[in-house]
């Protein structure tokens, strides 16, 4: 099965290990998997900042870099959200929103990917610790993808899951919303580490680097030993020899 791999703007930059187990990961499960080299953000910053016009600029360049893929895979259900919203954006457009569709259809997020495109819900990983999970809101709201990661997580030898309290709140970070309304996300992201230590985890996982940015972020400043991982990274942790 080819795959093409979309990066997302905060892994490339700050992340870049996190595209590497997504890439490993989908390899070691049977995919060819290739980079385009001229994707780039996929417009959400902007257009949530009001930039409805400029964005559709780079709408219609993701949407040209994506069109030769079979299946399109992102380790963000943000930046797949986002994706997928495309066709309602170039509603007056029937050419885009014709291109929009086909890479909507072919958009996946990566858990989403492995558990009902591959089939497959144990992948083989293992990671000795005690974990809590946040359901990052695009991702769960909007993509409506909630049970592919408890499921993958499930299998992971070795691996506790402990329940988040509030699991479903916000965590503050909104992309531009952390940036506009800083009093009102740093009280949000306040009360989501709290329920994370609570927990007494050792590990935060999530599926959105932008989440686990902002919460990590929030649990070093108030001194917390709890480590944050992206999924991608615990589904390939066997395979990278680490326990």
């Amino acid at each position: 099965m080819k795959v093409s791999l979309f990066a997302t703007c905060l892994m490339d930059v700050f992340y870049p290990e996190t595209g590497k187990d997504t890439v490993e990961l989908l390899e070691r499960l049977g995919c060819d998997v290739d980079f385009p080299e001229a994707q780039t953000c996929c417009g959400q910053p902007a257009f949530n900042s009001g930039y409805h016009t400029l964005s559709k600029e780079t709408m219609k360049h993701m949407i040209s870099v994506f069109d030769h893929a079979d299946y399109v895979v992102t380790p963000s259900g943000s930046c797949a959200t986002m994706c997928k919203e495309y066709p309602h954006l170039f509603e007056d457009d029937p050419k885009w929103k014709q291109r929009a569709e086909a890479l909507h259809s072919k958009m996946y997020e990566l858990t989403d990917f492995i558990v009902n495109v591959l089939g497959v819900e144990d992948v083989g990983a293992s990671l000795h610790a005690r974990a809590t999970y946040h359901t990052s809101c695009h991702m769960t709201r909007l993509l409506k993808v909630s049970e592919a990661p408890a499921r993958l997580l499930a299998h992971v030898e070795g691996l506790e899951m402990i329940p988040l309290k509030n699991a479903q709140n916000c965590c503050g970070f909104g992309g531009t919303f952390a940036v506009k309304m800083p009093p009102i996300s740093q009280e949000m992201v306040d009360e989501k580490a709290g329920h994370v230590e609570e927990t007494e985890a050792d590990v935060l996982i999530g599926a959105d680097w932008g989440c686990l940015m902002n919460i990590g972020g929030r649990l070093r400043r108030r001194e917390s030993p709890v480590k944050v991982m992206h999924i991608a990274s615990v589904l390939n942790n066997k395979m990278n020899g680490g326990e």
